[in-house]
């Protein structure tokens, strides 16, 4: 059964324990681009990607990891 990717922000965010809203005042984003982004409902660009990882503090590689996916259901 092929997986999706894992959504590397979200697991970011949790590990940072910064909620989506507090990212998207970081960005200076509405909050539902956040979500979207967190639930893959649609990907950030590269530009925002590297926003992202400087907020968290984190590698861009870390955001953008193939190698783990969790299982569709």
């Amino acid at each position: 059964m092929e997986g999706k990717p894992l959504n590397r922000i979200k697991v970011m965010l949790a590990e940072r324990m910064i909620t989506n809203k507090e990212l998207a005042r970081m960005l200076d984003k509405d909050p539902a681009t956040i979500s979207k982004w967190v639930t893959n409902t649609t990907q950030p660009s590269l530009e925002n990607l590297i926003e992202i990882a400087k907020c968290l503090k984190c590698d861009i590689n870390d955001l953008v990891r193939m190698d783990a996916t969790v299982d569709k259901q």
